[in-house]
C-alpha cells in the first residue's frame, strides 16, 4: 500500500517532529473552535507518547501515515466548509 505521506509536503512527511508540530497546530486551531482545546491537544500528545519508543520501521511508517492521514482529513473539511463544494464520496 502506498504511503499516504506524499500527499503532504515534504518537509512534514519526512520529519515526525514537524508532522508531530503540525498535528498540535490543528488540534489547537479544532480546538479553539470547539472550545476543548486542552482535550483534543491531549489527545494529540498522548497517541504520539504511546508510540515514541517505536522501533520497527513498518509500525513507524503505519503511525505516520495515521497521523497524515488526520491532517489530509481535516484539510478536506476544511476546504469543504470554505468552499461549500463536496470532495469526497461519501
Amino acid at each position: 500500500m502506498p504511503s499516504l505521506q506524499t500527499a503532504l509536503p515534504l518537509e512534514l512527511a519526512d520529519n515526525v517532529i514537524r508532522l508531530y508540530r503540525e498535528c498540535l497546530r490543528r488540534a489547537r486551531f479544532i480546538g479553539h473552535q470547539q472550545h476543548n482545546t486542552e482535550l483534543i491537544v491531549d489527545m494529540v500528545r498522548r497517541q504520539f507518547k504511546k508510540h515514541m519508543h517505536e522501533t520497527d520501521p513498518e509500525k513507524i511508517q503505519k503511525l505516520k501515515d495515521d497521523a497524515a492521514r488526520g491532517l489530509i482529513n481535516h484539510i478536506l473539511y476544511e476546504t469543504e466548509k470554505m468552499s461549500g463544494r463536496k470532495f469526497s464520496s461519501s
